[in-house]
């Protein structure tokens, strides 16, 4: 027999279980966002603009920092580990990176070069070997961009739908810098069409618009800015009267204000390649860093830039 105590919590329970019954069911924990870390500045940007507000995604390495020597920190490592995909180049650009990312366990990878067909270094100790800088051209930065693409709908297949959107908006605005950059260099006459620079890192750039190369050293190395590099560039750019030289923003400029100086050149300013600038700056995401290197080779070639 039970008391009037417990008949009243009996009551109680069973007028207050139609009201439980009637609430909404308590959402399932939302799932945290994949992360992603990628070496550079550049491919961060580029995977960013693949992934949207889907996956987390950062650079390993800040704006203005030099990519072929980059020196690992413990953090690196440790934001390695903690990602669920870590995004590189290849091509031998990462010098670094195979030795980084032994110690960084078995986080998912993806070479963003993979399919393209490099151009081999011409000189020096890296003869022969791939020119890593296929981003320079926003023909192979589709590849790169749908590398990306299947990068991440691997690891997150619930978004490969807006993955495979938010690649196909962005390959459309690269195609049409591309096309605007082949209508703005067309207009360099033939006799100013060399683009001479510290680095190597334009051959994939001067193939697609129809420009020659020069350069002081073929990649990035201890070797930069010899006196016998520099008597070269200073015959070359006499020789094919190159009305104005460049140097890249990650790279001391100096040996190619001396070429400028004694070859009767104009320094015609920083391109940028290895890496984006702060959002302040010129270059702060690929689409505009293609822009700006554009906009700085017309101006050298035509002469409409004063030297600096």
């Amino acid at each position: 027999m039970t008391g009037p105590a417990t008949r009243r919590r009996l009551l109680a329970a069973s007028l207050a279980l139609p009201a439980l019954l009637a609430l909404p069911a308590l959402p399932a924990r939302a799932q945290a966002p994949k992360r992603v870390v990628a070496t550079f500045t550049v491919l961060a940007d580029m995977a960013q603009n693949v992934a949207g507000e889907a996956v987390l995604v950062e650079s390993l390495t800040r704006p203005g920092a030099e990519i072929h020597d980059y020196e690992p920190t413990p953090l690196d490592v440790v934001r390695a580990r903690a990602a669920d995909l870590v995004l590189w180049n290849g091509m031998g650009l990462e010098r670094w990176f195979e030795r980084f990312f032994s110690r960084a366990g078995n986080t998912r990878q993806a070479v963003l070069t993979e399919g393209i067909t490099p151009i081999g270094i011409g000189e020096g100790p890296y003869a022969n070997q791939p020119n890593p800088h296929a981003w320079m051209s926003p023909t192979l930065a589709l590849v790169y961009v749908e590398n990306i693409r299947k990068a991440l709908s691997e690891l997150d297949p619930a978004n490969a739908t807006t993955f495979a959107a938010n690649a196909e908006r962005y390959s459309g605005q690269i195609r049409a810098v591309d096309a605007r950059m082949r209508e703005s260099l067309a207009r360099l006459p033939a006799d100013r069409r060399v683009l001479a620079s510290c680095e190597g890192a334009f051959s994939y750039l001067t193939r697609d618009y129809g420009l020659r190369e020069a350069y002081l050293w073929p990649i990035n190395s201890e070797d930069e800015g010899s006196p016998r590099q520099i008597r070269a560039m200073i015959d070359t750019v006499r020789r094919s009267r190159v009305p104005a030289v460049f140097c890249e923003s990650t790279v001391n400029d100096r040996p190619m204000r001396q070429v400028a100086r004694e070859a009767g050149a104009r320094y015609g300013g920083a391109l940028f390649v290895d890496s984006l600038t702060p959002d302040d700056g010129p270059a702060p995401t690929y689409l505009k860093l293609l822009e700006a290197n554009a906009e700085v080779i017309l101006r050298g070639l035509l002469g409409t830039q004063a030297p600096r």
